[in-house]
This record gives structure tokens, sequence and C-alpha cells, in this order.
């Protein structure tokens, strides 16, 4: 399964690089200039929050709850670093109503909603396992 998810990503990128390089309009210091403002902002802001939280939830977390937390929590920064610029309306104009055309903020809430009833079931589930587990030890 590795070996085809790297294939794949190989074949991607291949497609990418080869559709930049045969474009006429493509400005190759925009190009790196984007690409240093993501690694930057990744490397600057991104994994700093997500270590921050990932710290807070493995501290203050249950430990039956910790991988669900933990997984919604990176989740969600994920997710909330992607969708701020659309749910912000970075881009809009009011005289072409096509661009940003939807409710991006509640999609964005829709999105942490499932994404944490989803944790929420999760944990759930392995607080019932480990009182199961627990019970069991104590009967014998």
């Amino acid at each position: 399964m590795r070996g085809a998810l790297i294939a794949v990503g190989v074949i991607v990128m291949g497609y990418a690089v080869l559709g930049a390089a045969t474009d006429l309009d493509l400005k190759p210091g925009g190009v790196v200039l984007f690409l240093a403002a993501v690694l930057v902002a990744h490397d600057a802001v991104l994994l700093p929050v997500t270590i921050a939280c990932g710290a807070l939830l493995a501290r203050f977390a249950p430990r039956w709850a910790r991988p669900s937390m933990q997984a919604a929590g990176i989740t969600s920064l994920a997710v909330g670093f992607v969708a701020l610029p659309l749910v912000l309306g970075y881009g809009r104009s009011g005289d072409n109503p096509s661009v940003l055309p939807l409710a991006y903020g509640r999609g964005l809430a829709l999105i942490l909603a499932m994404t944490w009833t989803a944790a929420l079931v999760s944990a759930a589930r392995a607080r019932s396992r480990t009182a199961e587990r627990r019970a069991d030890r104590d009967s014998r």
C-alpha cells in the first residue's frame, strides 16, 4: 500500500511539474515566493500551534480520550488553517458574485462539528472498552 501511495504521489507531482514547466504564463519568481511563504507559514505558525494544542490535550484529556481528541484537534487545526482565508472572504469582490460564492463559515462549522462528533464517539467507545477491561480484570 505504501508503495502504491508513493507511486501515485510521484505521478501527481510529475504531472504538476510538467504542467508548470509548459505554462508560458508561469512566473518562477512568484512560484518560489509562494512556496517560501507556505513553508514559513507551516513552520512558524501551523507546526508550533499544532504541537502546543497536542501538548495541552495530552496534559488535560483523560488517557482513554487522548488519541481521539488529538486526532480531532490536529484535523481541526489543518482544516481551519486552510479554510480561514475563505471564511474571512479574502479575494471576494462585490462586482463578481461568483468569486467565493459559498457560505464557507457554515461549511467550516459543519466539518468541525462532524470531526468532533466522530472524536467524541470514538472516545466514548474507548472509555467503554476500558471500563469493560477493568471490570473483567476486577472480576478475576
